[in-house]
C-alpha cells in the first residue's frame, strides 16, 4: 500500500537547521511529482515546495524560497527538505504528499518542526 513516513522533525533555535526526510513506498516514486507543505498552529496548511520526478523543476512558497531547500533521491524512494535560517514562523507540522496517476492524493502524518528561543 501507499505509505509517506516524514522524520527529522524537532526543535531549534532561530536561524539554526534542520533536515526533513519523507520515505516512500507502494507507488513508482521516481514517476510522481513529490511535494511538501505544513500546516502552523491555527493555520491552514499551506503549500513549501514540489520536485519534479527528475529533480530538475523544484517551485517553492515565497515565504521559503532561497532558505529552503527540496531534493529528493529515487534511489531510496525518499524527498528531503533542507531547512536553513529558521525562523519562529517556520514552525508547523510539516507534510509530505504524493498524486498519484489516479488523481488520489497522499499524505504523511506529518513532523513537527518547532523554531523557538
Amino acid at each position: 500500500q501507499v505509505q509517506l513516513v516524514e522524520s527529522g522533525g524537532g526543535t531549534v533555535q532561530p536561524g539554526g537547521s534542520l533536515r526533513l526526510s519523507c520515505a516512500a513506498s507502494g507507488f513508482a516514486f521516481r514517476n510522481n511529482l513529490m511535494s511538501w507543505f505544513r500546516q502552523a498552529p491555527e493555520k491552514k496548511r499551506e503549500f513549501v515546495a514540489s520536485i519534479s520526478p527528475s529533480g530538475s523543476n523544484t517551485p517553492y512558497a515565497g515565504s521559503v524560497e532561497g532558505r529552503f531547500t527540496i531534493s529528493r533521491d529515487n534511489t531510496k524512494n525518499t524527498v528531503y527538505l533542507q531547512m536553513n535560517s529558521l525562523a519562529p514562523e517556520d514552525t508547523a507540522v510539516y507534510y509530505c504528499k504524493t498524486i498519484l496517476d489516479d488523481g488520489v492524493a497522499y499524505w504523511g502524518k506529518g513532523t513537527l518542526v518547532t523554531v523557538s528561543s
